[in-house]
């Protein structure tokens, strides 16, 4: 791995060109037990450099060059991976006011990132400043509670993907939150918002009992939790059906461990959420057994963004 002055620099010239208890919760059958590890991050908000050495609280961390590198070591260690992203990737840092997200698109796409939804910030240039950046983005969009059509979206972001990782089937969809109130009109205009209950569940009971994937994940952009009856990862986790693992953006909310509920039909839903600021990388194994014929939850981990370059 070069210097982190050197990662960047090499970047900015494309733009010219803690153990968790194994807790069973859906059943699987498959040939042999099979690993799988799901790394994800959200709210990065355009954190390109580490945090200043004199930072108060984040000295020295964070950083695209450490996360491409720890990314990098654990790909040496695990034969499966999925490396997701729950939205806010822009705003933040004058890379994103003088690249507009090209920068961000481009380092993400270098580390293998797979699939990631959409924030609010994510629309801060406007759909146009967002459709002009996506041919960039070596990896999938998904959102299924936004309508589209009429904008330069559509056709664009798709509301579910499906990854196979050996034996293994993975369906991946995503969610948004309300845009109005928090975006100005005119930055995503046509764009409508749908309930994110409702639309997650068809979209999971979709992937679950008709593609027949052994884990559906949703990307969610509607927060950990509120005080209020605000749509949350809470709310959406106790409300839903065929959805085993969220993970969250928006709140900026550092879970020390991921927070387990039951869903409508009793099964355990995992909610997990890493912070802002690319400050951690959220690391989830899962087994998939065939001897007892159950996937388990193995091990969690938010793993501090520093020094591994």
């Amino acid at each position: 791995m070069s210097s982190r002055k050197d990662f960047i620099k090499q970047s900015s010239i494309l733009l010219g060109g803690a153990v968790l208890a194994s807790t069973p919760f859906y059943s699987f059958a498959a040939t042999k037990s099979t690993k799988i590890s799901i790394l994800h991050t959200n709210d990065w908000h355009s954190r390109i450099e580490p945090f200043d050495k004199n930072d108060r609280n984040n000295a020295g961390m964070g950083g695209a060059e450490y996360r491409a590198a720890l990314i990098k070591k654990i790909r040496q260690e695990e034969e499966h991976i999925l490396l997701l992203d729950a939205g806010d990737i822009f705003q933040g840092t004058p890379y994103f006011n003088f690249y507009g997200g090209e920068l961000e698109y481009k380092l993400m796409t270098e580390m293998g990132y797979d699939c990631v939804t959409l924030g609010n910030h994510d629309f801060d240039n406007g759909i146009n400043g967002l459709v002009k950046q996506m041919p960039l983005a070596g990896f999938d969009f998904v959102n299924c509670n936004y309508s589209f059509d009429d904008t330069e979206l559509e056709g664009k972001i798709q509301p579910y993907k499906i990854y196979h990782k050996g034996p293994i089937r993975i369906g991946i969809l995503g969610v948004g939150i309300e845009l109005n109130g928090l975006v100005p009109e005119k930055l995503y205009g046509n764009i409508l918002y749908n309930n994110p209950i409702e639309n997650a569940n068809k979209t999971a009971a979709y992937l679950k009992e008709k593609k027949k994937c052994d884990l559906v994940i949703c990307l969610s952009h509607l927060g950990n939790k509120y005080s209020g009856d605000k749509v949350s990862d809470e709310t959406l986790a106790k409300q839903s059906k065929n959805i085993d693992l969220i993970l969250g953006g928006h709140t900026h909310t550092f879970l020390s461990e991921p927070i387990i509920y039951k869903n409508v039909d009793n099964k355990n839903v995992i909610v997990n959420q890493v912070g802002w600021a690319g400050l951690k990388l959220g690391k989830l194994d899962f087994i998939f057994n065939a001897v007892n014929n159950q996937l388990t939850l193995q091990k969690h981990q938010a793993i501090h963004i520093d020094l591994f370059a």
